[in-house]
C-alpha cells in the first residue's frame, strides 16, 4: 500500500448522499414512452439498490421488447435530458450528514472519496451536479461498467488498488440497501450502511453490515469506524 493513501470511501448515490423524490423514475418513464412507445408508471419495477442497465433490462423483460442495435444510447439520451429537466431548484436533496462527512473525509491525509453506484456515469453527474458535490469525488464506478453490483464493486476496489494502492480490505462501502452490503462483501470491502433509503434499520441489520447508522450526522462515529479500518 502506498504509504500516501490509506483508506478509500465508495459512496452510493441515491437513498445514501441523495434524494430525487422520484425524479429518476419519472425519467425512466418519459424515456420508456420516447423510445418503446409504451406508457409504464413503472411502480412494479425495484430500483433501489440497482444497476440502471438492470433495470432498463427488467422494463424490456416486462414488456417483451428489446433495443435495436444503436437505440440503447438514445434510450440513455433521453432519460438524460429528462432528468435535467426534472431537477428543478428544490427538488430533492442532500441526506443528513453528507456536506460534513465529506469534508472530514477530505481532509484526513491520505483517505479518498469515490463512487460506487448503479447510476450510468451519466446519470450520477446529473445528480451530482444538480446538488453541488460532483467534484468531490476522486473517481467512480458506475452501473454502464458492469451489469452485476458485486462485479461494479469489484471493479471499484481494483481500481482503488490500481490507483491508490490501497487494498480491498481497506475499502468501504456506504450504501443504503443490502445490495451495498452484499457487494461489499463479494468484493472484500468494509461496509457502512445507512437507513435513509427505502430499507429501515430492521432490515439493513439482517444482513450484518460493519457499521449501522440511522443517518450519516454522525460523522464522528463513521470516522471512528473508518480509523479502525485503516488500522490507526
Amino acid at each position: 500500500m502506498s504509504p500516501g493513501h490509506r483508506l478509500v470511501w465508495l459512496f452510493d448515490v441515491d437513498g445514501t448522499l441523495l434524494l430525487t423524490d422520484g425524479a429518476a423514475r419519472e425519467a425512466f418513464v418519459f424515456a420508456v414512452r420516447e423510445r418503446l412507445g409504451v406508457e409504464d408508471d413503472l411502480r412494479d419495477i425495484a430500483f433501489a439498490g440497482r444497476t440502471d442497465p438492470l433495470i432498463l433490462a427488467d422494463i424490456l423483460a416486462k414488456h417483451g421488447r428489446e433495443l435495436p442495435d444503436g437505440e440503447t444510447p438514445r434510450f440513455w439520451q433521453a432519460a438524460y435530458a429528462r432528468m435535467e429537466t426534472l431537477l428543478t431548484p428544490g427538488r430533492g436533496r442532500l441526506l443528513p450528514g453528507v456536506p460534513d462527512l465529506l469534508a472530514a473525509v477530505e481532509a484526513e491525509p491520505g483517505w479518498v472519496p469515490a463512487l460506487l453506484t448503479g447510476n450510468t456515469a451519466g446519470m450520477a453527474r446529473i445528480k451530482l451536479d444538480h446538488f453541488g458535490i460532483a467534484g468531490r469525488f476522486a473517481f467512480g464506478a458506475f452501473g454502464d461498467e458492469a451489469d452485476d453490483r458485486n462485479a461494479l464493486a469489484r471493479v471499484a476496489v481494483a481500481r482503488a488498488r490500481e490507483r491508490y494502492g490501497v487494498p480491498a480490505d481497506r475499502c468501504i462501502v456506504v450504501g443504503d440497501t443490502e445490495h451495498d452490503i452484499a457487494c461489499a462483501r463479494a468484493a472484500g470491502a468494509k461496509v457502512v450502511a445507512v437507513a435513509t433509503g427505502v430499507r429501515d434499520r430492521a432490515t439493513l441489520a439482517a444482513h450484518a453490515p460493519d457499521l449501522l447508522v440511522d443517518d450519516l450526522s454522525n460523522v464522528e462515529s463513521c470516522l471512528a469506524f473508518a480509523r479502525c479500518v485503516a488500522g490507526e
